[in-house]
């Protein structure tokens, strides 16, 4: 398939992976904690790909693993976490929301260490999938006045950790197979996401015999191997093929798959956050506007030097 029609298809189907993953978080929450739920994610994740990546690591030289350890991290690592207490207190679909961020801040990253060349539709596009972000903001806001939405810092942390990681992917890691990158995320936070959820009496006889338990684990396994790790492997490819901010695109999307979990699990929903997630949909296609040729000759300028 060709690389152009390619990235949408891996957009569409992370859109609707990424978008499923905010409820499975909710019903993780049911009976198990934050950290738990946040460790749990990173170490079914690992398992996975402990399983079908292994053999990807040799394409890894010395050099890339402290890049990988740190697209491990800001990536996977502490948005599990942050994630899971964001849904203490606010929707998984207004979470999913507050996520749409990650484009702009992955084109800032881009631009103040990563060396982007600034595009001026890009910017619009991102701007125009913001103003459509805060109107879903807004509209949440209003039909649910009883959430904390202090806890959208939390949510914002992570969208900017997100835009660290996409931006290292492209500029240090592209040179290597998605599976070997996720596979190499892995292999560093899976030890320390174990360790982690060890402190939290996870093992005890209590923790695990509670009626919520079981089907918490079902969910968090779920959201492991398919939501975490094999969507991070379309996302890395994703990146290599198109550009961090198009690949962080994905994150307007899901918000309107993450609004149908919501409806059906009885979160508040209204006719204003639709609209405002079609001036969502309008942004990214303006994002993916195919650059100018001078814009092009610029990067490969950049590249070369």
């Amino acid at each position: 398939m060709h690389t152009k029609n390619l990235k949408w298809v891996f957009l569409i189907l992370l859109a609707l992976i990424w978008g499923s993953s905010f409820i499975l978080i909710k019903k993780g929450l049911v009976g198990l904690s934050p950290v738990q739920v946040g460790s749990l994610r990173s170490v079914f994740a690992a398992m996975f790909l402990l399983l079908i990546g292994l053999k990807s690591l040799r394409h890894i030289k010395r050099d890339q693993w402290k890049w990988l350890a740190l697209s491990g991290l800001l990536g996977t690592f502490f948005p599990a976490y942050l994630f899971s207490f964001a849904e203490t207190e606010i929707d998984s679909a207004i979470v999913s929301i507050l996520n749409s961020t990650t484009p702009l801040l992955s084109m800032i990253a881009g631009l103040l260490y990563f060396g982007a060349v600034f595009i001026r539709h890009k910017f619009i596009g991102v701007l125009i999938g913001l103003l459509g972000t805060a109107a879903l903001i807004f509209g949440g806001a209003a039909v649910n006045p009883d959430q904390n939405y202090w806890y959208s810092l939390l949510v914002i942390l992570a969208s900017l950790f997100y835009g660290f990681n996409a931006n290292i992917v492209k500029t240090k890691l592209s040179s290597l197979p998605a599976l070997a990158i996720t596979t190499g995320n892995f292999m560093v936070i899976g030890p320390l996401a174990l360790l982690v959820l060890a402190t939290t009496g996870f093992f005890s006889h209590e923790v695990l015999t509670t009626p919520e338990a079981p089907l918490s684990l079902f969910f968090i396994a779920i959201l492991g191997v398919i939501g975490t790790g094999m969507a991070l492997i379309i996302f890395n490819r994703l990146i290599q093929i198109s550009d961090p901010v198009f690949s962080t695109s994905v994150t307007y999307l899901v918000p309107i798959i993450a609004l149908g979990w919501g409806i059906l699990d009885g979160e508040a929903f209204s006719g204003f956050q639709l609209l405002s997630g079609l001036v969502i949909i309008l942004g990214v296609l303006i994002t993916n506007k195919p650059p100018k040729k001078q814009v092009v000759e610029l990067e490969e300028k950049k590249k070369a030097a």
